[in-house]
């Protein structure tokens, strides 16, 4: 486990939280395009891709370090329901219709790695995770070859039972060490077929972030934070595994009430 602990940053509202999750995105695309000359990402649902549209379609600052090289960008889904790409519990339709349609022709387009929806059908979500991991292997290297992909960036959103992707409090998933994308068949949250990355693949990314905003937050964000009660909950996992790699943005009204020491900027 990691022994170093995340950052977590409090915003006033979500125009600041997205002018900073913008400046820290670019940052880790930049550094990515430096090392290897793609920005290889990973994406949940939820309010999630509305903010990082809000981020990513702002206009740029006029330098080079502040555009969004699309072309770049290889973007996978942390977690996807086992439901056809059009449908609306998709997290790839909630994506396209967030961020990636709207992106502007120059910024170039980046590579999306949506779930094969041929086996969205199936009674067991167990194939399609497979042929998920298989499209991780292809882009990343095959598994003989690495043990954990290393993604740029992991993008997280983080639900009220403290539960992240597909991972959920108390579920058998969170023991899981060798698979890179795993299956979750009876969901506590509807849809309840979906596939997900797993514990090891998250912790291993370069960099990972949440995005949690809003009062009903509160609770368990103090729980992840702050008791000891929490330690045990996947997004408070994700922390420990991952140490200082984890950046939190949340609002004030989230955060009130935490104890953890949290900044305000980058």
């Amino acid at each position: 486990m990691a022994s170093a602990h995340p950052n977590l940053y409090s915003f006033p509202d979500a125009e600041s939280l997205a002018g900073q999750l913008r400046t820290y995105v670019l940052r880790c695309q930049n550094a990515a395009l430096a090392r290897h000359d793609t920005f290889r990402v990973a994406v949940s649902g939820g309010s999630l891709p509305g903010l990082l549209a809000k981020a990513l379609l702002a206009s740029d600052d006029g330098t080079p370090e502040d555009i969004p090289h699309f072309s770049k960008w290889d973007i996978f889904f942390a977690d996807e329901r086992a439901v056809p790409l059009n449908h609306e519990d998709s997290n790839y339709r909630l994506l396209n219709d967030e961020l990636i349609s709207k992106i502007p022709s120059e910024l170039g387009t980046p590579v999306v790695h949506p779930i094969d929806e041929k086996h969205v059908g199936d009674e067991d979500p167990q194939e399609l995770a497979d042929l998920y991991q298989e499209e991780l292997m292809r882009v990343f290297a095959g598994k003989d070859s690495v043990k954990l992909p290393v993604f740029d960036l992991i993008l997280l959103g983080c639900g009220p039972d403290g539960h992240t992707c597909s991972l959920f409090p108390g579920h058998a998933l969170l023991r899981e060490k060798d698979a890179w994308v795993a299956a979750e068949s009876n969901s506590p949250k509807p849809p309840p077929k979906r596939i997900t990355l797993t514990l090891p693949v998250v912790t291993h990314a370069v960099s990972i972030a949440f995005v949690a905003t809003g009062s009903g937050k509160q609770g368990i964000l103090k729980q992840i934070f702050d008791l000891e009660e929490g330690a045990s909950l996947p997004s408070a996992l994700v922390n420990q595994g991952a140490g200082d790699k984890v950046t939190w943005f949340t609002d004030h009204q989230a955060v009130d009430g935490v104890s953890f020491p949290r900044r305000g900027s980058l």
